[in-house]
C-alpha cells in the first residue's frame, strides 16, 4: 500500500490548479488548432475536475460539501485512467507529443495523487460550536 503523503488541503489546491491546467492546456501546449478531439475532451475533464473540487468534502470545497474525500478520490483515480488512455480511446495518438503527452502525464499524475493523498480531511475548526461549561 502507498503511504498517504498528500493531505486533503494540499489536494485542494492541486485539484484547482490541475483543473485550470487542463482547461488551458490545448493552448498552452499548441494542440487547440491541431486536435479538436483533444481539445474538447481536455476542456471538459478540467471543467469536470473543478466541477467535481467545489462539491467535495474537504477543505477546497464549497459550503456544499456532497462528495466524500474517498469518493473523489476515486473519481481522481478514474478521470486520470480515462486521460491517460484518452489518446488512444479517441483516436489522437499519432498526432504528436505535443498533444497526447499532457494527456498521460496529467493522467499518471492523477492517478499517483489519488493513490497518495489521506483519505481523510483535516479537522475543521470548530470555533463557536464547542461546548460552554455552565459553572
Amino acid at each position: 500500500m502507498l503511504a498517504k503523503l498528500i493531505p486533503t488541503k494540499t489536494h485542494a489546491g492541486m485539484d484547482y490548479a490541475v483543473g485550470l491546467l487542463l482547461i488551458a492546456s490545448p493552448w498552452l501546449f499548441g494542440f487547440a488548432d491541431e486536435s479538436t478531439v483533444a481539445t474538447w475532451i481536455a476542456v471538459l475533464a478540467g471543467v469536470a475536475m473543478l466541477g467535481l473540487s467545489t462539491v467535495t468534502d474537504y477543505e477546497g470545497g464549497l459550503p456544499a460539501r456532497l462528495i466524500p474525500m474517498r469518493t473523489h478520490l476515486m473519481a481522481d483515480a478514474g478521470l486520470g485512467l480515462l486521460l491517460a488512455a484518452s489518446p488512444w480511446l479517441f483516436g489522437f495518438a499519432d498526432e504528436g507529443t505535443n498533444v497526447w503527452l499532457p494527456f498521460v502525464a496529467i493522467g499518471l499524475g492523477e492517478i499517483a495523487a489519488a493513490a497518495t493523498t489521506d483519505p481523510e480531511p483535516a479537522k475543521r475548526s470548530r470555533r463557536g460550536s464547542t461546548a460552554r461549561s455552565t459553572a
